[in-house]
């Protein structure tokens, strides 16, 4: 990568990042020190946690759509300037319906596909999978760095301070966005970046696509469900949220053992298999923690619980990406993180509606139920094959766009192609057989003479 590509994937790595915290950070401590309002209930932090999700699956796929009309930095300046107005709403609320509508403000800023397009538009073709590596490993980064860093704010400025803190970084975002991220050098073929209501309607109809967005919905139901139990199981053992980091710190890094050793068997097993063993690991450790009595019991099956999750959280996208056809990656992604914010949301309403009536454990056995559901749902899943993605650009000077057409479909390795005149671009969907630079001498071969 140049200078260029490299300063665009940290700043905005940095940028998205903010966005995960400010769903994860509240989420190790809120159903705890909500406690505080006066119109405290469990239903209330339930919305006040999922609400945030709520916003971002509704606008995830608008917000990118924008982007592409109005500019990258312009839709990720007014995401950023609305989650933090949410912050300072959500940080000065005096009542659980404030803290709602902070949240819910929050969740406006969906600026992923905005961010993921300006980092396609400002990285050239063959770096373009690096950049998005790094974003990738920073959002990976702040689950575990909001799981720390959430308990400990909210130890020294309580509640209101994770929301000012976020609504502070926010605005130095903004900062980074005008005088740090490079600008818009180019305009990258969108389809595998932006979504399309046309790609969306059609991918609807896909089964297999179907299967991993309902997943990643029950996964992140199945986390942010198990968020509202753990903080007041962990109280309830003597464990105040103050130093709940302390568990959570162990517990993390001992999950990351956990999560190499399924990514080691990537090369051994299926990844359909590797999916089932991941759910059944979730589901060991909601059963297991329901059943126990003291903290070392809770940390190992939380152990159990984030190896599951880890796994499930990292390769899910990658699984997506694989199954879109061709040019269809972008519409694909924004569907697939629609579905995963709304898991939060529903999780978050799940939660808040059953410990008005259950405890912690029972609620935990609930979720055993659901992933048992969600088993079902992915028994029948095709395996997924590992496919490279490419765009051949200038085929506008090419004379005999079907005849290209059939000439690529014909090469070794070409599993899907989408051939888009708008965009002068054919978007190749193939094995490691497929030769690029054969595909790119057939473009200029075939331009009128």
């Amino acid at each position: 990568m140049n200078a260029t590509e490299l300063r665009a994937a940290l700043s905005l790595a940095f940028i998205y990042v903010l966005r995960m915290l400010g769903l994860f950070m509240v989420m190790p401590v809120l159903a705890i020190l909500a406690q505080n309002y006066p119109d405290y209930s469990v239903l209330m932090v339930g919305i006040a946690i999922g609400g945030y999700g709520l916003t971002q699956a509704l606008l995830q796929i608008p917000m990118g759509m924008l982007s592409d009309k109005f500019g990258r930095k312009p839709i990720i300046v007014v995401g950023l300037l609305m989650f933090s107005l949410g912050s300072l709403i959500a940080g000065f609320a005096d009542n659980m319906w404030m803290l709602v509508l902070g949240r819910i403000l929050q969740g406006t800023g969906a600026i992923a596909g905005a961010i993921m397009a300006l980092a396609a538009d400002v990285s050239r073709e063959n770096q373009r999978p690096k950049v998005m590596a790094i974003i990738g490993i920073a959002i990976g980064f702040s689950f575990y760095l909001a799981l720390m860093i959430g308990p400990m704010i909210s130890n020294v400025w309580g509640l209101s301070g994770i929301f000012f803190v976020t609504a502070v970084l926010a605005l130095l975002c903004i900062l980074i966005v005008g005088f740090v991220v490079p600008s818009q050098q180019n305009s990258a073929p969108s389809g595998d970046t932006l979504p399309t209501w046309k790609d969306v309607a059609k991918l609807f109809g896909d089964q297999q696509i179907q299967k991993m967005n309902l997943s990643v919905c029950l996964l992140h139901m199945m986390i942010t469900l198990f968020f509202m139990q753990l903080p007041v199981m962990l109280q309830q053992m003597g464990l105040l949220v103050e130093v709940q980091w302390k568990l959570y710190l162990p517990v993390l890094l001992t999950s990351i053992l956990g999560l190499t050793v399924l990514m080691g068997l990537n090369r051994k097993v299926s990844q359909k298999v590797l999916m089932l063993v991941s759910i059944f690991l979730l589901m060991i450790a909601c059963a297991g923690l329901s059943l126990s009595s003291s903290l070392y019991t809770v940390a190992a099956f939380a152990v159990i619980f984030f190896s599951g999750f880890n796994y499930l959280e990292a390769n899910l996208p990658a699984w997506v990406s694989s199954i879109a056809p061709a040019g269809k990656k972008g519409s694909a992604m924004g569907m697939y993180a629609s579905f995963q914010f709304f898991g939060a949301f529903l999780g978050g309403m799940l939660a808040g509606v059953l410990n008005q009536y259950f405890s912690p454990s029972e609620v935990l056995m609930f979720a055993v139920g659901i992933l048992l559901v969600w088993t079902a749902i992915v028994y029948n899943l095709k395996s997924v094959s590992k496919y490279r993605r490419y765009t051949l650009s200038g085929v506008s000077g090419a004379g005999d766009l079907e005849v290209l057409k059939q000439q690529l479909l014909a090469m070794p390795g070409v599993v899907d192609l989408a051939l888009v005149t708008h965009e002068d671009s054919v978007y190749v969907k193939a094995t490691a057989e497929f030769n690029l630079r054969q595909a790119q001498q057939l473009v200029l071969n075939t331009a009128p003479q």
